[in-house]
């Protein structure tokens, strides 16, 4: 008898929430249209001409937006969502309704524990007082008693690094020194949900560094991500399932790498109608073998080590890809990006290989040869066809990946760590 598994609990429930705004023609507006709608009530009951006019005039005044329409999910505890989606398309206003900062027009949201949300950083402090003041009042404002949070100070002063200025007010800090100070208290709360919104782009590269190795921290513990960001390879390393917003609608929820796969694919064919529409040309972009490409480029055959698809290899041991594009003369300056990616879809090293511009036919055969200098894993290659007469005027015309993959078997831990080696000198004494 096959033992039956208790379903995880949930951290997160949010059941059918939409928010709709109000947007006003005039400040005017706002204070008049209510007004007017109290006035006109029963008589618009009783008139259908009135109840008609009365709209027209409304309309003129007042529209409505919806933000969010219909949104459902269910979150386990212990559990990392990604959530993805072009600007406007409801990311930051559905972490906002979880988190308790907004309510929603419609539906409902259960929470279960204690949620640190990196929200707008650093909002909620008082200029006039310290920063050291700042993280007791903060820290009681999330639920946290005052000696646990002096037991943190230095801990927290110390992540946020912003010196001797920690006993000055903080309206005499940078606003990097805010939100670095705002981040510093909230991963340090002992969160059971912590929800990120495009916070980790705070601070310089040390900062971030420190804040990335933080996050990854708090989830080995257990914790529930709700991470939205454009950082994609982010999304890859923190997040077991992926979710792509838009117009406030969800679209899409799967594997980071389909979930990104497919977000990539909405942008860039987004951006190349546009280019189609400015340049009056007749193709269209359409999903094909593992991306999408267009009827002008992308690969159409590929084989590693002469095998279809995949090959299993010793540390170092050769690699040869060969690949078969199409290529038509609508393509002016045509190139071919090849890039590597470990198993969570981070991209390691990368190629940028000029096409020959003139063709006798619409396709183009290249090989491509390297070392598999890497630790034992799964790696994949992933192919892009641009029209790049620039690196600044590169535009994507084909994006394929997963396709082509090798795996390398040895276990290298002893020659180096990470997940390549580096060349480097060693020398020991004077």
């Amino acid at each position: 008898m096959t033992p039956i598994h208790p379903a995880p609990a949930l951290a997160v429930r949010v059941n059918d929430v939409s928010k709709v705004y109000r947007l006003w023609a005039t400040p005017g507006s706002r204070l008049l249209v209510p007004l007017v709608l109290r006035l006109t009530r029963l008589p618009a009951r009783l008139n259908r001409r009135i109840a008609l006019r009365v709209q027209a005039w409304v309309d003129q005044r007042m529209r409505l937006h919806k933000a969010l329409e219909g949104i459902s999910l269910d979150l386990p505890r212990g559990h990392a969502l990604g959530i993805v989606g072009l600007n406007g398309s409801g990311k930051s206003t559905l972490l906002q309704i979880i988190a308790g900062v907004l309510q929603p027009s419609t539906g409902s949201v259960e929470v279960k524990g204690r949620i640190a949300a990196l929200l707008e950083l650093g909002s909620g402090f008082n200029p006039e007082m310290t920063g050291r003041e700042n993280v007791i009042l903060n820290a009681a404002v999330l639920g946290m008693p005052r000696i646990r949070a002096e037991a943190l100070m230095e801990r927290i002063l110390a992540f946020a690094d912003i010196g001797e200025y920690v006993d000055q007010p903080v309206k005499t800090y940078s606003s990097g020194m805010v939100v670095r100070l705002g981040f510093a208290v909230q991963v340090h709360m002992e969160p059971d949900i912590l929800i990120v919104d495009e916070a980790l782009a705070v601070g310089d590269a040390e900062f971030q560094a420190r804040a990335m190795a933080r996050i990854d921290e708090i989830l080995s513990t257990g914790t529930t991500l709700l991470f939205v960001g454009h950082d994609l390879n982010a999304i890859r390393a923190f997040c077991r399932e992926a979710m792509l917003l838009e117009k406030g609608r969800i679209v899409m929820r799967g594997s980071p790498e389909d979930v990104t796969t497919e977000y990539l694919y909405r942008i860039h064919q987004k951006g190349l109608r546009e280019r189609i529409v400015a340049e009056a040309a007749g193709t269209e972009i359409a999903r094909i073998d593992h991306g999408y490409g267009t009827s002008d480029a992308c690969v159409v055959d590929a084989s590693i080590n002469d095998a279809p698809r995949h090959a299993s290899l010793r540390f170092d041991a050769a690699v040869s890809v060969w690949l078969r594009i199409r290529l038509t003369r609508q393509v002016r300056a045509p190139q071919l990006i090849l890039d590597i990616m470990d198993g969570k879809g981070l991209q390691l090293s990368g190629r940028r290989v000029a096409l020959p511009a003139e063709r006798s036919d619409d396709h183009v055969e290249l090989r491509a040869q390297f070392r598999a200098s890497f630790q034992k894993g799964v790696y994949r290659l992933r192919l892009r066809i641009v029209d790049a007469p620039s690196l600044e005027q590169t535009q994507v015309l084909a994006r394929q990946e997963g396709w082509i993959s090798f795996e390398v078997v040895d276990d290298s831990r002893d020659r180096f760590t990470g997940l390549f080696p580096l060349p480097m000198e060693i020398r020991i004494g004077p």
